[in-house]
């Protein structure tokens, strides 16, 4: 059972002068991405099929994910009532797939499968806690403070599962580093980018990289240099490094200042 549902959110103090934009064109997008929790959720228990434990535990995370994108939803179509969430959530999938009943992970390894989750909900945790902090519209502020909560604690339960099969695996430092960094270059494959096309963009033929630009260019804005900090020390984290030591603070240094380079390059681009 869920610790929290659409009924706690205080829909009634929803402030329609205090909605931005920009914010609602990402939220939308996030919306898409995460209703698709179900899917992914299939994925992970198909890839774990012998693992019942673990497959409880990925169902639960399925549906609190579903449950995730339909606050969004809810959300955004208060701030737009022209927003469908039901059609753009047809759309999205229909244009961008994820194999269910795969047998095997797509990292090459169960290990490399959890490393691979903990990055994700490294980024949708930091994400959500940015978004919390950089709009003034109330109930998009509880929701994403709920959510980022919750990614968070995702992101607990897949490293601990993560543990156990590293060690199973004997998977190495080097191993767990490139699934990691390999992940965090997939930030800007074809899921965000087709879900910020699907949720925003009503005529024309789908780009990938005007979609990429559009929606990076507005989620890197709301981000500080804590939300970054934090990030990299659950990376570190979950490669086995140190996440308190000064090659985490040189780390998080150089991510931030990458993220603020290629913000300001989309903003000069979009002007």
């Amino acid at each position: 059972m869920a610790h929290w549902t659409l009924d706690d959110i205080p829909w009634q103090n929803f402030d329609s002068a205090k909605v931005d934009p920009e914010l609602l064109r990402i939220v939308k997008a996030a919306s898409l991405v995460e209703q698709n929790g179900g899917d992914y959720a299939r994925y992970l228990c198909s890839v774990f099929a012998d693992d019942a434990a673990f497959q409880e535990a990925a169902r639960r995370w399925g549906s609190e994910e579903i449950q995730h994108g339909q606050a969004l939803g809810r959300w955004a179509a208060l701030a737009d009532p022209s927003f469908d969430h039901r059609a753009a959530c047809a759309r999205f999938t229909a244009g961008f797939h994820v194999d269910p009943d795969a047998k095997a992970s797509v990292r090459g390894s169960r290990s490399g499968e959890l490393i691979a989750r903990c990055i994700v909900e490294t980024g949708t945790s930091s994400y959500y806690a940015a978004l919390a902090e950089a709009g003034d519209e109330p109930v998009l502020r509880e929701i994403c403070r709920r959510i980022a909560a919750d990614e968070l604690r995702h992101y607990k339960l897949f490293l601990t599962h993560m543990q156990r099969y590293v060690a199973a695996e004997r998977l190495g430092f080097w191993r767990r580093l490139g699934v990691a960094l390999g992940r965090i270059r997939e930030s800007e494959d074809d899921e965000l980018a087709y879900a910020y096309y699907a949720a925003n963009v009503k005529d024309g033929a789908y780009d990938r990289g005007s979609a990429t630009r559009a929606y990076a260019r507005r989620a890197y804005a709301v981000y500080r240099r804590h939300h970054v900090e934090r990030g990299i020390a659950m990376v570190f984290k979950a490669v086995g490094l140190n996440p308190q030591g000064r090659l985490k603070d040189w780390a998080s240094s150089l991510a931030w200042w990458g993220m603020r380079q290629r913000a300001q390059r989309l903003a000069r681009q979009a002007a």
